[in-house]
């Protein structure tokens, strides 16, 4: 049953998770350098997107926001890869994640609405997100990621018990969701 935290830990992995663990909010941390590392703007979402910063709020503003849960589970898509630079099997696991976390904010958000759902990387829901002139279009299917909150993710896996790293020519994209 899905009401229950050991049931959105199924959840999640009948929506094509590789990995799946329990998350103690009590243990996360954030941290100035992850979100002084969003500023560099590698990705190009930094001031161009409402889930990443500075849009997403300030570093205590999101402190705040998850430390108001008690719960969550941590949820992970692992990829093979043929070696370290075989960047098409990257981009397949990336798109894979992101597929699985759409069916999982959507079936999820329905038995939890005020849940807050962190993924990995920027949201991409919309070709072009609307920020800053106009509101998001869908605020219910936004998911902002874990670094944009000030998490380090090996962090979080580490200190609730999940591994991060899955051995040698693997990549492994990481989400959580808050749970009262």
């Amino acid at each position: 049953m899905a009401e229950t935290i050991e049931g959105i830990k199924d959840l999640a992995l009948d929506c094509g998770f590789t990995h799946a663990g329990l998350l103690d909010v009590d243990v996360i941390r954030v941290r100035e350098e992850v979100r002084d590392a969003c500023a560099v703007n590698k990705c190009k979402a930094y001031d161009a997107n409402w889930a990443c910063p500075p849009a997403c709020g300030t570093l205590a503003e999101c402190d705040s926001t998850m430390h108001k849960f008690k719960r969550g589970v941590l949820f992970q898509t692992t990829g093979v890869l043929e070696d370290a630079l075989d960047y098409e099997s990257m981009e397949l696991a990336s798109e894979e994640h992101r597929k699985h976390l759409e069916e999982f904010t959507d079936k999820v958000r329905k038995l939890y609405p005020g849940c807050v759902i962190l993924g990995a990387g920027g949201c991409k829901r919309c070709e072009k997100c609307t920020w800053p002139d106009n509101p998001c279009r869908f605020p219910e299917k936004m998911v902002s990621s874990m670094e944009a909150f000030g998490l380090v993710v090996s962090d979080v896996c580490k200190d609730n018990n999940l591994p991060y790293y899955y051995g040698p020519n693997t990549l492994t994209y990481t989400g959580c969701v808050l749970l009262e």
